[in-house]
């Protein structure tokens, strides 16, 4: 799955990331267009996990 693709799937799944991380706020979840990797990269500060790893649970939610 591309960029794109996890930017689409983003708005169906940050719902769940919030349930599941509960550090995580809104303005975490927030992303400008074309900023999808930089908000990765803030999540993956508060969730230890890598931006690999965080691509592949969109994925799989």
């Amino acid at each position: 799955m591309n960029t794109e693709q996890l930017e689409g799937k983003w708005n169906q799944v940050k719902g769940k990331f919030k349930q599941k991380y509960g550090n995580i706020t809104d303005d975490d979840l927030t992303y400008s267009e074309g900023k999808f990797d930089e908000m990765l990269g803030e999540i993956q500060e508060k969730t230890g996990k890598s931006k690999e790893a965080l691509k592949k649970e969109i994925e799989s939610l």
